[in-house]
């Protein structure tokens, strides 16, 4: 296996670039980060004021084993309690994509039915999170390592959509705002996968 070692001459601003990445992320995770809870959810979006937002990761450990480059398949089909949580507080839905995301590592071939899959799965039901085997790059050299490839991503803001709060809503309400969230996020992919390079055959799969 050939080793392409990093180069020493690193530009100062990267460096720079870097470490406020770093630092922005740390910050969030100390300062933003709670609880994807029902009862943690409803507190943010309950505050005086307004103001609040909440940005759930909505596919998870499951989708996290389909997480491979050039794939987008996102676990959001039985995903419903986002959407009930925002029809209780009226809060709008702003659908997100982020292209770019499955390229930073590549992940071990585990198709559904597949020896490694079926053990992924009785570990997930476990434990409550996945073991993905995946892999990128080092520190010092390109080949292996689990430091993300230097991969661009890009993402791609939806528009809101509007929600009237409903203190009890019926599971006809729920699906309907669901659908109309999911038509979205497959309208705004569709708008803007030619521009980051996606092939005009590939679509958003929904499991």
């Amino acid at each position: 296996m050939k080793v392409e070692f990093a180069p020493l001459n690193i530009p100062l601003a990267r460096r720079l670039q870097t470490a406020a990445v770093v630092y922005w992320m740390l910050s969030w995770l100390v300062f933003g980060l709670v609880s994807v809870s029902k009862k943690s959810v409803s507190h943010v979006l309950s505050k005086e004021g307004g103001g609040n937002i909440s940005v759930i990761v909505l596919g998870g450990a499951e989708e996290s084993l389909d997480a491979h480059p050039g794939k987008f398949t996102l676990f959001i089909r039985q995903r419903k309690g986002f959407v009930k949580t925002a029809l209780t507080h009226g809060a709008y839905l702003v659908p997100v994509f982020s292209f770019g995301e499955n390229e930073l590592f590549n992940q071990v071939s585990n198709p559904k039915g597949s020896w490694l899959r079926n053990v992924q799965e009785k570990l997930q039901k476990m434990m409550g999170f996945a073991l993905p085997l995946f892999h990128a790059r080092g520190i010092f050299q390109y080949s292996f390592g689990l430091i993300p490839y230097r991969k661009h991503i890009h993402t791609v803001v939806g528009r809101p959509i509007p929600v009237r709060q409903t203190l009890n809503p019926t599971s006809e309400q729920i699906e309907e705002l669901h659908q109309t969230y999911m038509e979205e996020l497959r309208k705004l992919f569709e708008e803007h996968k030619g521009k980051y390079g996606i092939p005009e055959n590939e679509a958003l799969i929904f499991r």
